[in-house]
């Protein structure tokens, strides 16, 4: 059962859609109760890390996440900012991160882009894997995915790092540490990939 988190920031309802879809078992919640009914859970996010964070500290689900993510070590996806907040800080603001993966959020190096507009990140690009992963199982590398962000995860041990995409330098695009999983790409919006992304972690086992 897919418990996508509603705490006010992310699509949660194109998330939705791709797991009808699937005819996978999924419902949407902002009651911390419901979600230990969950086996797998989606943290989506948009906009601003401190906005981000504040939204999920007022919402009451902080405790419930942190006990089902760190102790009973249930599968969890962060996508863009909801990657983002798993780390311990950001460049963007002054709060304090969820802390689940060890490093912090830095803005992309514009002094290493050609492209303009440098920033943000927009649009389709492939990415390089560094280590197999079920959860691109029938992706297509080269095709890639649809991104929108300035800043990105930078992670300080090497070994969280599944994947990274190439914007003026390799940038993490994919970590995971045990059962915390971030994407920096946005899934919901990446077609086929984007489902089979959402499709294989469904059956992720940690």
């Amino acid at each position: 059962m897919i418990g996508i988190i509603d705490y006010g920031s992310g699509n949660v309802k194109a998330i939705a859609n791709i797991y009808k879809k699937l005819n996978t078992d999924y419902f949407i919640t902002s009651d911390p109760t419901e979600l230990e009914k969950a086996t797998h859970l989606v943290l989506p996010g948009v906009g601003a890390f401190d906005q981000t964070m504040n939204l999920l500290n007022k919402s009451g689900l902080r405790d419930e996440l942190d006990s089902l993510v760190l102790k009973k070590k249930i599968p969890i996806v962060g996508i863009c900012v909801g990657m983002q907040i798993m780390a311990e800080s950001s460049e963007e603001g002054q709060e304090s991160g969820l802390g689940w993966i060890r490093g912090n959020v830095k803005r992309i190096n514009e002094s290493t882009l050609f492209r303009k507009p440098k920033l943000p990140h927009m649009g389709w690009n492939s990415i390089e894997v560094n280590t197999q992963t079920d959860l691109l199982q029938n992706v297509d590398l080269n095709k890639g995915f649809y991104f929108l962000h300035s800043y990105y995860v930078d992670a300080y041990n090497n070994d969280d790092i599944i994947a990274t995409v190439d914007y003026g330098s390799n940038i993490n695009c994919i970590i995971r540490r045990e059962n915390i999983i971030g994407i920096q790409f946005h899934p919901e919006k990446s077609h086929q990939n984007g489902i089979e992304v959402f499709k294989n972690f469904s059956t992720i086992k940690c």
